[in-house]
């Protein structure tokens, strides 16, 4: 490219691109090496164990440090949000479901949209891309800071200003150089609801999550019995856990997502608890065939709803 304005040009067609194909955020980043402050502070939460059964987050730290490492020639991190907050919610009785697996999974959402944004910017860049949507160790909270799409809140969640932080983060690696996006400082202030609210302090001072503690780990990445002080802790939650973006101030601007695909169906509003009763494997795998939930596996989520039972004295 011959300008910098020529660049400014083509990184507005890309980001335009980007909200027409549905993402609802859109930034760049110079491809570089993780800061020296991020990579310590990362490797300290693995020292201390916080990752809980999470081990492989300990795996291909070189590629987590830079993500050139992952995409050779990659210059420039397309990142992107996709908001899943919902319309519709579960009738307060029911087990909960933490809300980004109301709908469809969005490994298969984001990674189709991602594609389509990849053959957009193949032309222009001569490069395929690489498309990452939590299926490949790159720091998407990280990036997407650096991207200028949000900051890390108290609460370890990517927050948006004016919009929130219910969004799915994802990434397009390319060899086109792009002029990159002010990265945002952190707006959290002095509150700490995200902190007061958790109900089993999984959220430390450091801005970082404990996931031993913490009730969307232990319920959904827990291949064994729950740790009993989160256990009773667990509520009304039979998956995941939305405690800490439910409290965030930010999220009063939260509008619900207008994708069809994490429109929650009627079928899955009615699973009450009578309904677990009965639920078989087959109906699981019926159910939640495209869903985020079969992370838990059929013996998981029926291991959650064991200890809501429990705590509802049902």
């Amino acid at each position: 490219m011959d300008s910098s304005s020529e660049r400014f040009d083509l990184r507005e067609q890309i980001r335009c691109e980007a909200l027409r194909l549905g993402f609802d955020a859109c930034g760049f980043a110079r491809v570089d090496e993780v800061d020296s402050r991020a990579r310590e502070a990362y490797r300290q939460w693995l020292d201390d164990g916080k990752q809980a059964q999470m081990d492989y987050l300990g795996n291909y730290l070189d590629l987590r440090d830079n993500p050139a490492l992952l995409y050779p020639g990659a210059r420039t991190l397309i990142c992107v949000a996709l908001n899943y907050y919902p319309a519709r919610f579960q009738p307060q009785e029911n087990p909960q479901f933490a809300y980004y697996a109301y709908g469809r999974d969005y490994h298969e959402v984001m990674r189709e949209k991602l594609r389509q944004l990849a053959a957009f910017v193949a032309p222009l860049s001569g490069d395929e891309g690489r498309v990452c949507c939590d299926t490949a160790p790159v720091r998407e909270r990280y990036w997407a800071v650096r991207a200028g799409l949000g900051f890390v809140g108290k609460n370890a969640q990517l927050i948006i200003p004016g919009k929130g932080s219910y969004f799915f983060l994802g990434e397009l690696l390319t060899a086109l150089a792009l002029p990159p996006d002010e990265p945002l400082a952190a707006r959290c202030g002095d509150c700490t609801r995200c902190r007061d609210h958790c109900p089993t302090g999984a959220l430390d001072t450091s801005g970082q999550v404990d996931a031993r503690r913490c009730i969307s780990c232990q319920t959904i990445e827990n291949r064994g019995e729950i740790p009993p002080d989160v256990a009773t802790q667990m509520g009304n939650r039979v998956y995941g856990c939305d405690t800490c973006q439910q409290c965030c101030p930010w999220n009063r601007a939260a509008s619900p997502s207008t994708h069809p695909e994490f429109a929650p169906r009627d079928e899955f509003l009615a699973l009450d608890a009578a309904r677990f009763e009965t639920l078989t494997p087959d109906e699981f795998n019926r159910i939640f065939r495209h869903s985020a939930v079969r992370r838990a596996k059929y013996a998981g989520l029926m291991r959650n709803f064991a200890a809501w039972k429990k705590n509802q004295n049902f």
